[in-house]
């Protein structure tokens, strides 16, 4: 069994640790937040055997294999670099880092210490993902020429620091990785130009942001990301013969291929979205895998490298 310490209390936890049950290869054996009484309250609920005060004290459990690391987001970097430099191997929740230097130096302190490190971006190990991919590969709806993704989550007041750009918050940060990474995922193709625009109150974080990019050379994208608004959240791929609707892509258990004339529903059930990541973890660990070859260095400080500009170019 691999045993993950779980650093937070977030809204995420609960439905991390019923991925960490269901893959029935993986085990938590302890929780820790800044507030103990809290940390005591959660490892309860959630039937985790240990809570811990702090996080230093987690650290340092010699039982632990990984940490899975959930706090807000400003907090990522610290907490991880404290967790691999006590001798952690670390899963860390999204957005990585906020910026890339940031996102590298803990790669290359991953790597003196012989650790695994990744970025926790649960869509790519979907079932669903698979499908997709496998589609586009086949030809079944013929050439990707066009993807649309749109991601709506309009009720976001129970994140205390999601304005606070400061802390990392904005639907860019919060959202963003998810069409980034997955777009690469479905078509083999990277990024190859990214431009966007946003709504950011005055010394705020952004609330609605609209991306425009390229992949590779024959393939443009939008993302849409909004907390202003409820719409149905989904990608959509356009090819030369058809079409692929993916709703809720990034805890997607259906997908619809819609090859020219056709509609062909595939449902991929779970109890847990997360468990196919925590698998794909663990069979890392097990093999003694510093790095995913899935979720990899590379994509992941792309990535921050492309946020962090996209903000930097909205101040």
């Amino acid at each position: 069994m691999i045993r993950y310490g779980i650093i937070s209390t977030a809204q995420v936890v609960p439905r991390f640790v019923a991925g960490v049950k269901e893959s029935q290869s993986g085990e938590v054996v302890a929780l820790a937040s800044r507030n103990l009484a809290k940390a005591q309250q959660v490892a309860t609920e959630l039937d985790i055997p240990k809570a811990y005060g702090s996080y230093e004290e987690l650290y340092a459990d010699s039982t632990i294999d990984i940490v899975y690391i959930a706090t807000y987001n400003q907090g990522h970097y610290a907490a991880a670099k404290q967790a691999l430099s006590a001798g952690k191997s670390v899963l860390l929740e999204k957005p990585f880092t906020l910026a890339a230097a940031e996102a590298e130096e803990l790669f290359a302190l991953a790597k003196a210490k012989g650790l695994f490190l990744m970025e926790a971006q649960k869509a790519l190990f979907l079932p669903a993902t698979t499908a997709v991919r496998q589609g586009i590969a086949a030809g079944v709806i013929g050439e990707v020429k066009r993807i649309e993704s749109v991601t709506s989550y309009p009720h976001i007041d129970h994140i205390s620091w999601f304005h606070d750009l400061a802390a990392g918050g904005g639907v860019l940060r919060s959202s963003g990785s998810y069409p980034l990474q997955y777009m690469q995922q479905i078509t083999g193709e990277k990024i190859t130009s990214i431009t966007g625009t946003s709504i950011m109150p005055a010394g705020e974080s952004d609330l609605q942001t609209t991306l425009a990019l390229q992949l590779g050379e024959g393939i443009l994208a939008s993302v849409f990301l909004t907390v202003e608004l409820d719409l149905p959240s989904q990608m959509t791929i356009y090819g030369t013969k058809g079409k692929i609707v993916i709703p809720h892509f990034w805890k997607a258990d259906r997908v619809s291929f819609e090859p020219t004339g056709e509609v062909n529903q595939r449902f991929f059930p779970f109890d847990s979205e997360f468990v196919y990541e925590v698998e794909h973890v663990n069979d890392c660990l097990k093999k003694g895998r510093s790095q995913s070859p899935v979720m990899t260095p590379e994509l992941t400080i792309e990535t921050v490298k492309q946020v962090e500009g996209l903000y930097h170019s909205w101040q």
